[in-house]
């Protein structure tokens, strides 16, 4: 997948990239606005590979490997924990997605759902609000929509598709539970 363009400055959460450790991350972190590209999403496993995609992307790297920060560090672009969110790595300690969002939050990073779905929780693309259609004769039903959407999404209540993949998406009991889990924070 190419890269997507960056997020401007002083507009939403800080572009991340999450290591192969941290993949359960990156679907909360979309939820919650992130631009959070996933390595093995990108094919990327080397550690080399993932410092330097981190730095030509200008994101911060997530990750709970101590040597890959360490590197970090030693060409000058990292903290050493989370404590503090103003390098380009971030070391989490925790194993499970809570714990890491607890540790993202207490280093200042938002952890908080979206108003409204911004990136694609399957590829991080981009998403784009699906209107019903408008033509005389429509039956109100967006065009091309998949078997598994509700017949009320993009009627009733707003829906989005992923401009890359497609996949759609709604406020539903998913995006209830999730926002629960972080109030819970």
């Amino acid at each position: 997948m190419p890269p997507q363009p960056p997020t401007p400055a002083g507009e939403g959460p800080p572009r991340v990239l999450l290591d192969a450790m941290c993949g359960s991350l990156a679907t909360y972190l979309r939820m919650c606005g992130y631009d959070a590209a996933y390595a093995l999403d990108r094919g990327v496993e080397a550690d080399d590979r993932m410092l330097a995609l981190a730095a030509e992307e200008d994101r911060t790297l997530v990750t709970r490997d101590r040597d890959l920060v360490a590197r970090a560090e030693q060409a000058g672009n990292a903290e050493e924990s989370v404590t503090d969110a103003g390098g380009d790595a971030v070391l989490l300690t925790e194993r499970d997605v809570i714990g890491q969002l607890r540790e993202l939050r207490a280093a200042g990073f938002p952890v908080e759902l979206a108003d409204e779905p911004t990136r694609c929780g399957a590829c991080n693309g981009s998403v784009e609000r699906v209107e019903r259609r408008a033509d005389v004769g429509s039956t109100d039903r967006p065009v091309d929509r998949p078997e598994y959407v509700p017949d009320d999404v993009a009627v009733d209540r707003p829906g989005w598709r992923c401009r890359d993949c497609g996949r759609w998406f709604w406020k539903g009991s998913h995006w209830d539970d999730v926002g629960a889990r972080l109030d819970a924070l």
